[in-house]
């Protein structure tokens, strides 16, 4: 028997790919599996909101997964501690932090090194601590999980871990609705003119130069243009208005899996600007529901999305402005992305996922 212990610190509800990948990775082994039993360590709002796609029992932390300080100490002091209280073989850390130091082995997975590759994006002393952390964290572990082979070049060149200790595992973009909701329609009614884009508002995400590329395309001929993600008041608002956007943009917060799987639907064209991904999950969920897809012209995108997108450079908002012109000019081109993004899509599954992490899982014990 093998007991595995996960550690979900940092698993709040409104924090996205991160939670996505957990919940789609997790939701899809075993329960019932008699030589492999999964205990998971949880925040305070995990604890109180819905674990049954976890195939194990839960221990509540007491640790509020919104308060970093605590957060960062429950990955320093709690989790190996209560790893080694249970007798546990192994620890999964899938959020890029886990044990500095731990008798029991360490599989982590590392979604991206922004703080290594832009630290200019995240604020500068969150910079700083999220780096050492992350390094420390990394020289532990027996073995890394990422989720892109951008990610593994960033981990070999930053990190200095060898290449033999990190294992690629590639998301889905599946995309799970309520029970009885049934499966997304092979036709869909889409809006005429709707943009989507989602994320948080962090300033990789570009939403700035999309926005200016909104506003260089002539009134009558705009877009709508929706943007989902936001927690609170929305950093986005007061660029919206200074650049007379009021009536073409909807500011949208945090939505549920349904809500969102219906913007992915309706919409005409899904922009993604982002200027840094550890992989890229939307593209591949709107390419999963038949949304036609215009991304950034970066090397990750490229690998995630290959021809099943059209691409653009996320730093020039007059490019991105004629290429989303250009698209809504053109049902053809619009049904041969979307049917392209759906054949694409279902390259990618989480079934293959959550095989393949195991995988690593098994590697990391053989290697005691």
């Amino acid at each position: 028997m093998t007991l595995i212990l996960v550690d979900l610190l940092f698993f709040t509800g409104k924090r996205g790919g991160m939670e996505s990948y957990v919940r789609e990775v997790y939701s899809r082994l075993p329960s019932d599996d008699p030589d492999t039993t999964f205990i998971a360590l949880v925040t305070s709002e995990l604890a109180a909101g819905d674990t049954a796609w976890f195939p194990g029992r839960v221990i509540d932390s007491g640790i509020s997964g919104d308060n970093r300080v605590a957060w960062a100490w429950g990955e320093l002091a709690q989790v190996a501690r209560v790893a080694r209280k249970l007798g546990a073989d192994l620890i999964h850390c899938p959020a890029n932090l886990g044990p500095v130091w731990s008798r029991v082995p360490v599989v982590l997975t590392v979604h991206d090194l922004l703080p290594f590759r832009h630290p200019e994006y995240v604020p500068g002393a969150y910079s700083v601590v999220l780096r050492a952390l992350i390094r420390l964290a990394a020289r532990h572990a027996r073995r890394i999980v990422t989720i892109s082979a951008a990610s593994r070049h960033d981990i070999g060149e930053f990190l200095r871990i060898p290449v033999g200790r990190v294992d690629v595992t590639a998301l889905a973009g599946q995309v799970r609705v309520a029970p009885g909701a049934g499966p997304a329609p092979t036709t869909v009614p889409r809006r005429s003119n709707q943009l989507l884009a989602v994320g948080n508002r962090m300033p990789h995400k570009n939403f700035s130069a999309l926005l200016e590329a909104l506003a260089l395309i002539a009134p009558a001929d705009r877009p709508h243009l929706v943007i989902t993600g936001s927690h609170g008041d929305d950093p986005l608002a007061p660029l919206v208005a200074r650049l007379g956007l009021t009536r073409w943009v909807t500011l949208r917060g945090w939505l549920t899996a349904e809500e969102l799987t219906a913007l992915y639907e309706e919409s005409t064209i899904f922009v993604f600007p982002t200027l840094f991904e550890g992989f890229g999950l939307p593209a591949l969920e709107a390419m999963a529901l038949g949304c036609p897809v215009l991304c950034s012209d970066i090397p990750v995108l490229h690998e995630v999305a290959a021809d099943a997108a059209e691409f653009v450079d996320p730093e020039d908002p007059a490019s991105i402005a004629a290429a989303i012109s250009a698209l809504l000019a053109s049902p053809e081109r619009q049904r041969g992305l979307a049917a392209r993004g759906r054949e694409h899509a279902a390259r990618f599954t989480w079934e293959r996922t959550a095989q393949q992490t195991v995988a690593s899982f098994q590697r990391a014990l053989a290697d005691r």
